[in-house]
């Protein structure tokens, strides 16, 4: 099987009040739990907010250090799961599954093998 990474994209900042977290951990739990009894599960992470990033570069053969996240935006990668899946149409469906869940953005992209 193939491996692909789903990566939640989410608004910087604190969640609007109207917004049921515990709703929507409860789904993501849920998710995360189907994932895993149907052998798909291979790895997930959640990340703390962009502004805690540290950007390296080589410059002139020297590492330069810039804090915060090398892109500027509204939104960051904010945690990412490593799937398993026949082919992308799977992989789609479980990253539609996490987006309902989530009411975020998920790309999917496969991972090199090999």
């Amino acid at each position: 099987m193939k491996q692909y990474l789903l990566s939640v994209y989410q608004p910087d900042g604190d969640p609007p009040a109207e917004i049921d977290m515990g709703a929507i951990m409860r789904d993501v739990r849920a998710w995360d739990q189907e994932l895993r009894d149907a052998g798909a599960w291979v790895f997930t992470a959640g990340l703390h907010p962009a502004s805690t990033a540290t950007v390296v570069r080589a410059k002139d053969g020297d590492p330069l250090y810039t804090d915060g996240p090398y892109v500027e935006g509204k939104e960051h990668l904010g945690g990412f799961t490593v799937i398993r899946a026949e082919h992308l149409d799977a992989a789609l469906e479980w990253a539609a599954k996490l987006g309902r869940a989530t009411m975020l953005p998920i790309e999917v992209r496969p991972v090199h093998e090999g």
